[in-house]
């Protein structure tokens, strides 16, 4: 008898140099994420335009982050959830993480360098601010192929001025003995959408729609793209937010950097998305109004904006 193999989340190059808007191989491939995003609310993305350089680099200089006295990087505050620094949380105690917001830009990494380091720290900041632009020119291809598969790429350009990147860095300790190896519990992220990267060591897992629980890998020029709960609301429910969660099965600590996109403006559902198989779903969506709606209240998107 033989048995099936585990699921796994789809693999999509986005890597190659004729991957431009227009291209046959550009429309494939928005085809191929807005199936992957219907099905599994998430997929791997290969993108070998991250140099082997620069991921080693970025995680070495994470490593010396996480290494800093906890009072200093307890200076990472911001009122605006999903920035400040998390860590000693007895609810999940394996978690540390630190968000930066707008980091693709110079100046924002210059500034949480100085706060982390008030002599300098040039490599970080060189680290952190290139890492910052590739994956945020990242996230912009992916929407960017979500609204084209749609028809509705004249909105694209306006989500882009209306986004706010926050780039999370994030440490999962291994767990001591006796101690539970649940680093993250289940939830949804409530970004629009969010692109995951880590070291090698694994951790997070993902729940398909039909009930199946799939291990991800990742290799060390890919990513996570994932579907948030903005992106269910805008797309009336064609893409929903898959549950996930990371869990410690080793000895050797996880880092991890995740980018989430939050919308300062406000999110409607496009009227092309509407229909009889599909009648809209949500009102439109106050995204940073809902950002601090759930944090007070742990309550599901649903419940903020739904009809």
């Amino acid at each position: 008898m033989v048995s099936e193999a585990a699921p796994k989340l789809p693999v999509i190059d986005l890597s190659k140099e004729t991957m431009k808007p227009g291209s046959s191989c550009w429309v494939e491939a928005c085809g191929y994420v807005r199936q992957a995003l219907e099905e599994y609310g998430c997929f791997v993305v290969e993108y070998k335009k991250l140099s082997p350089e620069l991921r080693s680099g970025v995680f070495d200089v994470l490593k010396e982050l996480f290494d800093l006295p906890t009072q200093v990087k307890m200076q990472n505050k911001c009122q605006r959830p999903l920035i400040s620094y998390l860590g000693n949380d007895p609810r999940i105690p394996l978690h540390e993480s630190l968000g930066i917001e707008d980091v693709e830009t110079l100046e924002a990494a210059q500034k949480f360098t100085t706060l982390m380091w008030p002599n300098g720290n040039d490599r970080f900041c060189e680290y952190l601010h290139a890492y910052g632009k590739l994956v945020t020119e990242l996230d912009q291809m992916v929407t960017r192929m979500i609204f084209e598969s749609y028809g509705v790429e004249k909105h694209h350009e306006p989500y882009v001025e209306a986004t706010c990147y926050v780039l999370r860095l994030l440490k999962t300790r291994s767990p001591k003995e006796n101690e539970s190896n649940s680093g993250l519990g289940i939830h949804t992220d409530i970004s629009f959408t969010t692109i995951l990267h880590q070291n090698q060591v694994n951790g997070l897992e993902v729940d398909t729609m039909d009930g199946q629980r799939i291990n991800v890998e990742f290799s060390a020029s890919s990513f996570v793209v994932m579907a948030g709960d903005a992106l269910m609301v805008w797309s009336n429910e064609r893409i929903k937010s898959p549950k996930h969660q990371v869990i410690m099965n080793g000895k050797v600590d996880r880092f991890s950097m995740g980018l989430f996109t939050f919308n300062n403006g406000i999110l409607k559902v496009p009227e092309e998305l509407v229909d009889e198989e599909h009648p809209l779903k949500y009102k439109p969506l106050d995204h940073l109004g809902f950002l601090h709606f759930f944090h007070k209240t742990r309550r599901p998107i649903k419940d903020y904006c739904g009809i």
